[in-house]
């Protein structure tokens, strides 16, 4: 994918998408935790791309799935 073409979330969606509050975001990036963002003329924007690979990288399998 190219650089022009990549698919940003702004901290209200990325909130809606792991049902979580924006504040909780909010306090992640103030305490250096949580997933890496950009800040762009004030606005806080996460990489989709970034995103999903945080997610599959966090699934942990209990072993009762056999697919």
């Amino acid at each position: 994918m190219s650089e022009s073409n990549k698919v940003f979330l702004n901290t209200y969606e990325l909130a809606k998408r792991w049902n979580k509050s924006p504040r909780t975001l909010e306090n992640w990036r103030g305490k250096n935790q949580g997933p890496n963002y950009y800040k762009i003329g004030g606005k806080v924007l996460y990489e989709l791309s970034e995103i999903e690979t945080l997610e599959k990288d966090s699934y942990i399998s209990n072993g009762a799935r056999t697919t």
